[in-house]
């Protein structure tokens, strides 16, 4: 047998030494390279993880895609019947990073000036070399303007797509809707009074309901801003409410306003008379003075006689009547001929402390009773509550409220003498109506039925008929606290008063007196006559058909209102 030679036997030392080095190296590249695959499976899974993560909870203006697309930027606000009245959407945005343009800022502030007029070209030239990072251009700004834009060909101008409010109804109920600022955040009206549940990431995809019926306020708004037109009045508001829910159907307030573009209105616009505006809505008041008393007991009937002279000099002050009687009255004729005479004396025998008590009950002496921020503190006579105080307070001088207290007070006096504050979310299942509180008797609420029906029949408030709905309602005209040779006008009613479903409160602020009202600028000639046009109008959409042979129990009042009172 052969020996192995001594070379083979001296080199397989060395070999087995190089084959344990290389393996020991191939190890170790395995291992550093799975350490690698690993770290960057990891960053990749965070980044998925990242993106994921912000899609469905981000709140930035960027995002456009994956979970986060099925829930919107804020949630929908809709009318009872589910029409939008304001939504989120993508709009185009126009800004400009100075430091970023190439070409000629001289030519780019000529061209820029051109398209968006709203600004000079000095004003864009002192951006363009400002120094600053970014300004915004144009937000919301047109497909057209933008194609316009990035025409330009500049890469410092940007265009950019974010979320933004949009109200497709433009100005209706838009005091009621409110509005967004610049970043989204609701400041006025409902988007700001549910600004935390229309942008929370758990709330904002489903929509905010509101009472409000589009068809209703359309109606409201027509006609109301076509008596402040023609009347050159300065400001209205309007209301319309169900009696039984206290679900507010209509509520607007004049001037208009766009929520498009609230910015661009003046401060007249802006300002919420239905809910923030505090005023003396004079005698609309009067039927809460004769209710009061009928509960304590003082008036027992409608007969009931008072001495109403020409003029009724108290403490120094003197009481006077529009139409004066001369002569003693009964209750029903003090309410048809609106006497402040013989409403004050009714108000002297309730007191202040009972007179107080019933108005602390409604409500009228606190901010109103809604969901909106915007709401007025009334005014009222406070520590100087006196017996003179009482008397005027009884006929609508001396407190001023907003026309949203008068619009529930109504309500509140009509639906069985329950206060229930009003609301604008609609009374379904998920929101159901407040329980209220007792303020007055059901039967003063059946008796006062007949009583306003009268004023509206044969009264002062002829002019606020609805041939076939049965208005009931009083008139009331104010002056105004700060210049008593401007007036306030209202109108407070109810319908059908057979059967009484809603109440409907409109008024003017600073009526001017024309021609056709005689050179008058009292209620029953310009706020009135909007009642009758608008319950014509809406009671059908309502589901009440006119019927001219229902009325309330009238044998509870004419008897007591003499001919010779007519006039």
């Amino acid at each position: 047998m052969n020996a192995p030679t001594p070379a083979l036997v001296a080199h397989r030392p060395e070999r087995l030494r190089l084959v344990g080095q290389r393996r020991q190296t191939l190890a170790v590249m395995h291992q550093r390279l799975m350490f690698g695959m690993l770290v960057y499976a990891g960053v990749i899974a965070f980044i998925i993880l990242r993106i994921l993560y912000l899609a469905a909870f981000g709140d930035h203006a960027g995002r456009r895609a994956g979970v986060g697309a099925l829930v919107p930027e804020r949630g929908d606000i809709l009318d009872r019947d589910g029409q939008p009245l304001a939504r989120t959407i993508d709009a185009w945005t126009i800004g400009l990073h100075p430091g970023k343009v190439i070409g000629s800022k001289l030519e780019l502030a000529r061209r820029l000036a051109a398209l968006m007029p709203e600004r000079d070209e000095a004003a864009y030239f002192a951006m363009l070399t400002s120094g600053k990072r970014f300004f915004y251009l144009r937000r919301r700004a047109s497909p057209a303007l933008v194609e316009a834009v990035n025409a330009i060909g500049e890469p410092g101008v940007a265009l950019d797509r974010e979320p933004d409010r949009l109200y497709p109804q433009t100005s209706l109920a838009a005091h009621v809707i409110g509005y967004t600022d610049t970043d989204g955040r609701g400041t006025a009206g409902i988007e700001r009074a549910f600004d935390a549940q229309l942008s929370g990431a758990a709330t904002r995809g489903e929509p905010v309901t509101l009472s409000i019926s589009s068809k209703v306020q359309q109606a409201l708004e027509h006609e109301l801003l076509a008596a402040m037109t023609t009347y050159s009045a300065i400001g209205a508001a309007g209301i319309i409410m169900d009696i039984h829910t206290s679900e507010v159907l209509a509520m607007t307030s004049l001037p208009q306003l766009n929520p498009n573009a609230a910015g661009q209105g003046c401060d007249e616009a802006r300002f919420y008379r239905a809910t923030l505006g505090v005023y003396e809505l004079g005698s609309t008041y009067k039927p809460f003075t004769v209710a009061m008393a009928m509960d304590a007991g003082i008036i027992k009937s409608f007969g009931q006689i008072y001495n109403c002279p020409n003029a009724l000099h108290v403490a120094g002050r003197t009481i006077n009547d529009t139409h004066p009687f001369g002569r003693s009255c009964t209750v029903a004729e003090i309410m048809k001929e609106s006497s402040n005479i013989g409403t004050a004396q009714i108000a002297a025998q309730i007191g202040p402390t009972r007179q107080k008590a019933f108005l602390e009950k409604m409500g009228f002496l606190s901010p109103v009773g809604i969901e909106l921020k915007e709401r007025g503190r009334t005014l009222n006579p406070g520590k100087n509550w006196n017996q003179v105080e009482t008397m005027t307070v009884g006929f609508g001088h001396g407190i001023a409220v907003t026309p949203l207290h008068l619009a529930s007070g109504y309500a509140t006096l009509f639906n069985g003498g329950v206060y229930r504050p009003a609301t604008l979310l609609k009374v379904d299942r998920a929101h159901a109506a407040s329980q209220g509180r007792r303020v007055f008797s059901e039967d003063t609420s059946y008796k006062m039925r007949s009583l306003l029906r009268l004023v509206v029949t044969k009264g002062t408030g002829k002019k606020a008929d609805a041939p076939g709905y049965r208005v009931g309602g009083k008139t009331g005209s104010a002056e105004k606290y700060h210049n008593r040779s401007l007036m306030v006008t209202s109108f407070a009613g109810v319908f059908p008063m057979d059967e009484p479903r809603y109440v409907m409160v409109v008024m003017l602020d600073e009526p001017k007196a024309t021609a056709e009202t005689f050179g008058f600028r009292t209620a029953g000639w310009n706020v009135a006559p909007v009642v009758s046009k608008t319950v014509s109008r809406i009671a059908p959409m309502l589901g009440i058909r006119p019927d001219k042979r229902r009325e309330p129990n009238m044998a509870e009042v004419l008897p007591f209102v003499h001919e010779k009172a007519e006039h």
